[in-house]
């Protein structure tokens, strides 16, 4: 019977985790396009313009940066290379951002959208909309060739734990040696333990076999068995299953799931099991209802094994989840509700859950962190007729999961209630404090100073270019700075981008290697006593480079405009405008 519900259940999830992971993929593949543009070429920036920049615009900035770098202006042989390279790429970006067909693909995919292979294919009449569906559809034709190559491997180990002589002490009349009389220590004992186990292996785009299995031991007596199904999916809408599993007898069973319209799906199962008393089969179908944006409803028919009637209600948003579910059914009839707060800032969640039914009532409350990136803990305290008491600990981590059930008490007393909520707060709070909050910053050091190395040859190579650029302007800023002295107008006094230790102190502007000075490339963006610089990170600016990657940086500029000195600060994806009357110092 245990195994029946079981399955019965595991169907019931797999069906939420087909639908939540064909939601799961639609977001991730939408996260991985919006994130292209982070690691390639920004020709936006690099060009001085917005992104809605007009042709003639365009043009422009293809012009002021050719007359800069063009390898004809410059007669030494060093400085001719490096103009060759800044013109190459001035070049490149005017070539991408005056072609519609090839700016299109940029837009929606950046640099690495131009690099995809297949992009033969695409008629250079498609629009924005149907070159992104097209990047799509490679790339999960990309990713399909890496499912052949891939497992999910999945395990869980859950423990029992009895230690209701804590505060319920065996009677003076008890055979039993007391451990308390002799070492003055309670009875606490591991009553029960069950391993699971599974793995899947794709046998082709559409085809996948699943290997599981169980192996489970309470108050001495065991149990196990092993499962093996093979799962189609028949089309976008559907998929079909069979299952074949050994344990307490042969278990044969076939599922399905099919998707009726865009709000409704539901599936069903017939489960065959052969047992020594001879052949019980169950039935279960499920219909479920997209009620609204957040909400869906299933119903829920059982038969055969087990007969009953389930309906729930899941309403999820980004600040709550909620589920109602009744239940009408023989031996057991209950309904319950569970309310959990989410708190994603905090990466924290708070859930409360209360049921009841024939056989008794429950009453659950407790809380999950995120400790690390792939790592969550929560703590659960239950209060039950007739269960007692007990203290539920659970630590996911990636695809695995350990949980262990304390009893407390078999009843319901204020002593082990104050003891199971205060004992994990206080627990979690030390934890933190002494293991995980220092873990987390060695962590995070560590992965920076990696990044660091990681980077530390693109870093050269982009600070080299950035001195080579800064080289090529020279001549030209001192003539803008002749210009713009002789006007009074806006001239560059000290410019500087980076990791900058905002203080009173002007001086103060962080390490030599988190700080790079950019002064001479400002000064050569001035035009007409004004200097623009759009919304966008500024480290693909001629000149400039990112000193610290991954890093939050700012960007200070001292400047004079009528013989006044000015001053502004901002952050990186911050757009500037001066000169203007705000950034004046005072005297």
């Amino acid at each position: 019977m245990i195994r029946i519900v079981c399955s019965v259940v595991v169907v019931r999830r797999q069906v939420r985790c087909f639908v939540n992971s064909c939601i799961y993929h639609s977001f991730t593949m939408s996260d991985e396009l919006d994130g292209l543009h982070e690691d390639g070429e920004d020709y936006y920036t690099f060009l001085n313009i917005p992104r809605k920049a007009t042709e003639e615009e365009i043009n422009n900035a293809y012009r002021r940066l050719s007359r800069l770098y063009h390898p004809d202006k410059h007669t030494d042989p060093d400085r001719k290379v490096e103009a060759e390279l800044l013109f190459s790429k001035t070049k490149r970006a005017y070539e991408v951002l005056s072609d519609a067909h090839m700016r299109a693909i940029y837009d929606n995919l950046g640099t690495a959208g131009l690099e995809t292979q297949g992009w033969e294919i695409v008629q250079r009449t498609k629009t924005p909309h149907e070159i992104r569906e097209e990047y799509e559809r490679l790339a999960q034709e990309r990713e399909e060739r890496r499912l052949q190559q891939r497992t999910n491997p999945k395990s869980s180990v859950t423990m029992t734990i009895n230690a209701s002589d804590l505060f319920s002490e065996y009677d003076d009349n008890s055979p039993f040696l007391d451990l308390r009389d002799l070492f003055g220590l309670p009875h606490i004992e591991i009553s029960g333990m069950s391993l699971n186990q599974s793995i899947e292996a794709p046998l082709t785009s559409r085809d996948t076999a699943v290997l599981s299995g169980n192996l489970s031991s309470h108050n001495g007596n065991g149990s196990g068995g092993i499962n093996c199904s093979v799962r189609r999916i028949t089309s976008d809408k559907g998929w079909g299953e069979v299952e074949v599993g050994a344990g307490n007898g042969l278990t044969l069973a076939t599922k399905g799931f099919r998707n009726f319209s865009r709000g409704m799906f539901g599936n069903g199962s017939v489960i065959t099991h052969f047992t020594p008393n001879g052949l019980r089969v169950g039935t279960v179908a499920t219909l479920a209802n997209q009620l609204d944006k957040h909400t869906v409803g299933y119903l829920t028919w059982k038969a055969g094994m087990q007969s009953g009637m389930n309906t729930m209600v899941i309403r999820d948003t980004p600040t709550q989840h909620v589920v109602f579910s009744a239940y009408i059914g023989i031996p057991h009839t209950y309904a319950a509700l569970s309310y959990t707060h989410k708190m994603p800032e905090q990466e924290s969640k708070l859930k409360i859950t209360g049921k009841a039914g024939t056989l008794g009532a429950i009453l659950e409350y407790g809380a999950e962190k995120k400790v690390s990136q792939n790592s969550s803990l929560a703590a659960t305290l239950v209060l039950g007729i007739p269960t007692g008491v007990q203290v539920k600990i659970k630590l996911h981590r990636a695809s695995q999961t350990y949980a262990a059930t304390i009893l407390l008490c078999e009843e319901v007393l204020p002593a082990p209630i104050i003891y199971g909520t205060l004992v994990p707060l206080l627990s979690w709070m030390a934890l933190q404090k002494l293991i995980i909050q220092p873990y987390l910053k060695q962590q995070k050091q560590a992965e920076l100073q990696k990044q660091r190395e990681a980077n530390r040859s693109r870093l050269l190579e982009k600070r080299r270019e950035a001195k080579a650029a800064v080289d090529l302007m020279r001549e030209t800023v001192r003539r803008i700075v002749e210009q713009e002295e002789a006007r009074k107008g806006l001239v560059i006094l000290q410019a500087w981008y980076g990791q900058l230790v905002v203080e009173d102190t002007q001086d103060e502007c962080g390490s030599s290697e988190e700080v790079v000075e950019v002064t001479i490339p400002l000064q050569c963006l001035v035009k007409d006593s004004k200097l623009i610089l759009q919304e966008s990170s500024k480290c693909s600016l001629p000149g400039f480079y990112d000193p610290c990657p991954g890093e939050e940086k700012n960007l200070r500029v001292r400047y004079l405009f009528h013989a006044v000195t000015h001053e502004v600060t901002i952050k990186d994806n911050e757009s500037l405008r001066i000169p203007k009357q705000s950034h004046r110092l005072e005297t």
